[in-house]
Parts: structure tokens; C-alpha cells; sequence
């Protein structure tokens, strides 16, 4: 448990929406200098689009697991809702979320709400793996809010919406 403590204080708070110069080969960089070889390649195949959970997970990987599984189902339920004309009530998913906003809006609640998750989730966790879970997990949400630019999405919106070329 003592190297968890080692490689916890090199790395960066993260806040919702901040922008960080930290990244995930950064992480699996510092991962090595700290960790075996069992908890690295637990790290490297933490990835928050992968919901098939494995006998192998850590706990608090499954957990989150089931949550994105989840919420992914309260989505598709409400999309086919909506498209057949009938109500669908959310559990996870805020409707006032879905109904009043443009789909970036959307996307980035529904990065926040799976951030206040795994806050949540790591309340308990400060010097473990789980930590180191919470924390990667929490590092590509970032990475993906990043990834967001409002110029580029407009020229790909009209790119794929113009007529008859």
C-alpha cells in the first residue's frame, strides 16, 4: 500500500472543466516508476467506454461499471420513448437535461453527472489502486471535454448537412 502513496502525491487535482496539462501516458508513466506490473495493466485497461465487466475488475471498477451501463440504458429507454411518441421517466438523467439543450450541452451534463459519480465513488480512496482507478477514469472524461471545439464541430455540421453535391 506504501508506493500507492508515491505515485498519489505526483499527480495533479483534477476539477470538473479545468484545463489540465496532464495525460494518460503521463499517468502509466508514473505508474511504472511506483507499481507492479498487475496494477499497470489494471490502469491501462481502465477505460471509461468498455461497461462489460470482468470477474477480474476491481470493485470499484465494476461499480462504475454498472453505472455507465446504467445510464446508458436510461438513454437509449428515453431515445426510444421519444421516438415512438410515449413518456419515458429517467432514473439517472435529469429530463429537463434532455429536453432543454443542444447535444454538447447534453454530452457535457452527462460527463458531469458520470464525474459527480466517481466522486462519489473515491470519497473513501486516497492512497489505493482504487484511487489510481477514480483518478484515470476521471483523466479521460477530461481528455473528452477537451476534445470538444466549437469551430471544428460547426465546419462538420455543415460538411455533413450540405445538399446535393
Amino acid at each position: 500500500m506504501d508506493r500507492y502513496y508515491y505515485i498519489a502525491t505526483q499527480l495533479p487535482l483534477l476539477k470538473f472543466d479545468s484545463d489540465i496539462d496532464f495525460t494518460q501516458k503521463k499517468l502509466y508513466y508514473e505508474a511504472e516508476k511506483w507499481l507492479g506490473s498487475k496494477d499497470i495493466r489494471i490502469l491501462e485497461e481502465t477505460n471509461i467506454n468498455n461497461t462489460d465487466i470482468s470477474s477480474s475488475d476491481p470493485g470499484i471498477t465494476a461499480q462504475y461499471k454498472k453505472f455507465e451501463t446504467k445510464l446508458r440504458t436510461d438513454l437509449v429507454d428515453w431515445r426510444k420513448a421519444k421516438k415512438e411518441n410515449y413518456e419515458h421517466k429517467t432514473t439517472l438523467v435529469p429530463l429537463t437535461l434532455l429536453k432543454e439543450n443542444n447535444p454538447l450541452e447534453i454530452e457535457i451534463e452527462l460527463l458531469r453527472l458520470r464525474w459527480n459519480y466517481l466522486e462519489e465513488l473515491g470519497l473513501e480512496h486516497y492512497f489505493d489502486l482504487e484511487f489510481l482507478i477514480v483518478f484515470n477514469y476521471k483523466l479521460q472524461i477530461l481528455e473528452r471535454l477537451k476534445s470538444f471545439d466549437k469551430e471544428k464541430g460547426v465546419e462538420n455540421f455543415k460538411q455533413y448537412t450540405e445538399v446535393g453535391i
